[in-house]
């Protein structure tokens, strides 16, 4: 079998000495899947992703990339091995211009931004509009657009995404959902966390429910939407009401 692109496994992180959030938690992804983390408030979905990306210290466990680990590795490091990250909050330079935003994803390595903004601009083609525009002026979708592209400048194998639908219409939340999507079958490989759980799980190939830091359930998307437990647990009657 072919070695997973990312591997999360056995994971014991958190924020407080002596208290874990992630308790035994793990993650596969296979190259060129979209992989989503759903689970309740609180379930440590967030810090999964950020112990993946080096920002949360990993107690026990290990994280590896190809084979590679890369646990303990800063953030800069694992964006120059191709791992890029959209945190839910506080995601752009609201001072900076959008292009002065593009310009910051490409830090280590300047001389492609260019070459980079001509392709992300292409993906977001509203960015490339608004270009001279500072990003603190721009609408939520708007904003969540630039925290994707600014992530996508380092051409990345990897995009990491903490609950790109959080806080927009629904209208918006669905633009989003279809960026992912596309982003992805480009050839970006993507770990969603998402709040809106049946959609996230509509377009992810395979998806992981989480619950007070550990792995309660896994399956493919269209598995978990199916799954009486899933829907009664943690997916509530809103799915059930689209299948009758």
């Amino acid at each position: 079998m072919t070695e997973p692109l990312l591997i999360a496994d056995r994971l014991e992180a958190g924020y407080v000495p002596g208290v874990n959030i992630l308790n035994d938690c793990s993650l596969e992804m296979a190259e060129g899947e979209l992989v989503g983390i759903i689970g309740p408030n609180g379930a440590g979905k967030s810090t999964l992703l950020k112990a993946m990306f080096g920002l949360v210290d990993v107690r026990s466990g290990s994280v590896r990339l190809r084979g590679e680990e890369i646990s303990g590795l800063k953030a800069h490091a694992l964006v120059s091995r191709g791992i890029g990250y959209v945190p839910q909050n506080d995601n752009v330079f609201q001072t900076l211009t959008v292009r002065e935003n593009l310009e910051m994803g490409t830090f280590l390595k300047p001389k492609r931004f260019a070459e980079r903004f001509e392709v992300v601009g292409g993906m977001f083609p509203k960015l490339l509009d608004r270009a001279d525009q500072r990003a603190g002026s721009l609408s939520g979708g708007e904003r969540q657009m630039l925290a994707m592209g600014r992530a996508l400048m380092m051409e990345p194998s990897v995009l990491l995404l903490d609950e790109p639908s959080a806080g927009l219409s629904p209208a918006l939340q669905d633009e989003v959902f279809v960026r992912c999507y596309k982003i992805n079958k480009a050839g970006v490989s993507i770990v969603m966390v998402e709040q809106n759980a049946s959609r996230c799980l509509q377009i992810c190939d395979r998806g992981y429910v989480l619950d007070q830091g550990s792995n309660a359930y896994t399956g493919t998307g269209s598995e978990l939407l199916t799954d009486p437990k899933v829907i009664e647990l943690y997916l509530g009657t809103l799915v059930k009401t689209h299948q009758d």
